[in-house]
């Protein structure tokens, strides 16, 4: 009966069309489940994660305990900045994974522009 996939999947693919990350600006992919939140940094060319930051992190563990609510979204997406910032990555595209932007979403990407990832 109903569909093989569900409306946030449909969203992601279709939204996956359009945007690739590359070497030069790779893809900020962000998931959220009901208790945590994941950022990637992916170059899609070479299919290679660059960066990652979550909510299961201990730098984040030593911030914060939960990983479901803004707060924790802040958190992330500034560890995930700072990371990047790192391994020499400025630029990224993003990509929502679906996601309407708001809440979390919103601010993880807030706070990665705050920490310097320009998208």
């Amino acid at each position: 009966m109903g569909r093989k996939t569900n409306p946030r999947q449909q969203r992601h693919l279709r939204v996956r069309k359009k945007i690739s990350g590359t070497p030069e600006r790779p893809r900020l992919n962000v998931f959220r489940s009901a208790k945590h939140i994941y950022a990637q940094i992916i170059d899609d060319v070479n299919a290679r994660t660059l960066v990652s930051a979550s909510s299961l992190d201990e730098a984040f563990k030593a911030e914060n305990s939960y990983g479901g609510n803004k707060g924790a979204a802040q958190i992330v997406g500034r560890l995930v900045a700072e990371k990047a910032k790192k391994a020499g990555i400025s630029a990224v595209v993003f990509d929502r994974g679906g996601f309407i932007y708001h809440g979390r979403i919103k601010e993880l990407a807030e706070a990665a522009r705050e920490a310097g990832l320009e998208f």
